[in-house]
């Protein structure tokens, strides 16, 4: 019968090997709203304006969002484009500080090969 250290041991490895692979891709959506009349965001309405997916391997697709200029050609809508930039920079940075937190939660030992 194993130990309450053994469980819980067990237990922190299974939830840290379930946010790595969590970690592994990183998805980042930007959406929008319409304010009705009366001033007030239906946020069960939420559109996405923008997505990007980003894998631990290098691998990553992004969405932007475009909107027709003069003369029908397709530009990239700026404006909604950039706080999806900021929104992917805060994602990223987050990421990195979890995982560097796992990994200098580990053992000196474990770490090296």
């Amino acid at each position: 019968m194993p130990s309450e250290l053994e469980t819980a041991l067990k237990n922190t490895a299974t939830s840290v090997a379930k946010y790595v692979q969590d970690a592994s891709e990183l998805q980042v959506e930007t959406r929008y709203v319409d304010v009705s009349s009366d001033g007030t965001p239906d946020f069960d309405q939420a559109r996405p304006v923008a997505r990007t997916v980003i894998r631990l391997d290098g691998d990553s697709e992004s969405v932007v969002p475009m909107r027709k200029g003069t003369g029908g050609a397709l530009e990239v809508d700026a404006t909604l484009f950039e706080v999806h930039q900021q929104n992917v920079a805060a994602a990223i940075d987050y990421r990195a500080r979890i995982l560097n937190a796992l990994l200098s939660a580990l053992p000196s030992r474990a770490r090296t090969p």
